[in-house]
């Protein structure tokens, strides 16, 4: 490769080089500005077209390159709290593209999975429902917010990644309110390489058969019982942690010391629920379980 240059580099490179250019540069052009051969650079073009950073134009026997709209080069950590700014302004007021843009900009510009939900999305969800809770938007625009966000959450699950088979994490919401809240943690965990099940809303499962339900489906997902197996809860209310940490902890008894549950929610000082970890923190639930994971090996 030319000079050297890593794909993050010849990445912030073109964005230089081709920002609010609107005539669109040859790719020999780009290839002697960046100092890198042709063949290369060809290569890397048609790899950038196909992520959406590039478009091409053909005129005549020339390709013509230009920077998709949107696109920005940011450098991390300090732009953390830039951004978490910017995802909110397009949320509200931008469109889903914008939303979609800022998140793989993101990315290619070195932003972890991990700080990017917790300094990013997790922030959004709140002020998405602080919004709605201070009357300033309704229900169908609070919808519309909130499938946005779980939208970009899909931008991080689509990262490949090789999960370790003993590390397995099952998610819980145990309301339509901790959904969201639900998705953004299990794209933390894809992304540090667990493999997730995630569950969703399960308030319609609320019942006297729930925990054989779910041992049923842990005897599928964690056939081996190899490594660990965390399982992961949201609520809202301190009924549904209780629900689910009482039926939970029924199918840890059977299970061992190789699984584990951590709650993530508001619990009264009054309410007294088995867990291996209570938090309002989705920060310190993420922490503990890589802990947990290092603990077993």
């Amino acid at each position: 490769m030319g000079k050297g240059y890593s794909t993050e580099e010849i990445r912030q490179k073109l964005i230089s080089l081709l920002d609010d250019d609107i005539s669109g540069m040859s790719g020999i052009e780009i290839s002697e500005k960046i100092g890198i051969n042709r063949i290369t650079m060809s290569k890397y073009l048609k790899v950038f077209a196909a992520e959406g950073l590039l478009r091409q134009k053909n005129i005549g026997n020339v390709t013509l390159w230009f920077l998709e709209p949107g696109q920005e080069s940011f450098i991390f950590p300090d732009d953390y709290f830039k951004v978490a700014s910017q995802y909110i302004e397009y949320l509200i007021k931008g469109t889903e593209d914008q939303v979609f843009s800022l998140i793989r900009n993101c990315l290619h510009s070195g932003g972890t999975v991990n700080r990017l939900i917790l300094e990013v999305i997790f922030p959004s969800i709140e002020y998405v429902k602080k919004l709605f809770d201070d009357g300033k938007i309704g229900t169908s625009e609070q919808n519309l917010l909130m499938n946005t966000i779980s939208n970009s959450l899909q931008i991080f699950n689509q990262i490949q990644v090789v999960s370790d088979p003993k590390k397995n994490i099952v998610v819980i919401a145990s309301d339509a309110q901790s959904r969201l809240d639900s998705e953004a943690a299990s794209s933390v965990y894809h992304s540090a390489g667990w493999k997730v099940s995630h569950l969703g809303d399960m308030s319609s499962s609320i019942n006297v058969l729930f925990d054989l339900d779910l041992q049923k489906l842990i005897g599928k997902i964690w056939k081996q019982k190899s490594g660990i197996l965390v399982i992961v809860v949201f609520s809202k209310t301190d009924e549904g942690l209780n629900f689910f940490a009482d039926s939970i902890n029924q199918i840890i008894e059977k299970s061992g010391k190789q699984m584990k549950l951590a709650l993530c929610g508001k619990v009264s000082k009054k309410t007294k629920i088995r867990s291996d970890l209570t938090s309002e923190k989705i920060g310190d639930i993420l922490q503990w379980s890589q802990t947990v994971s290092e603990n077993q090996k």
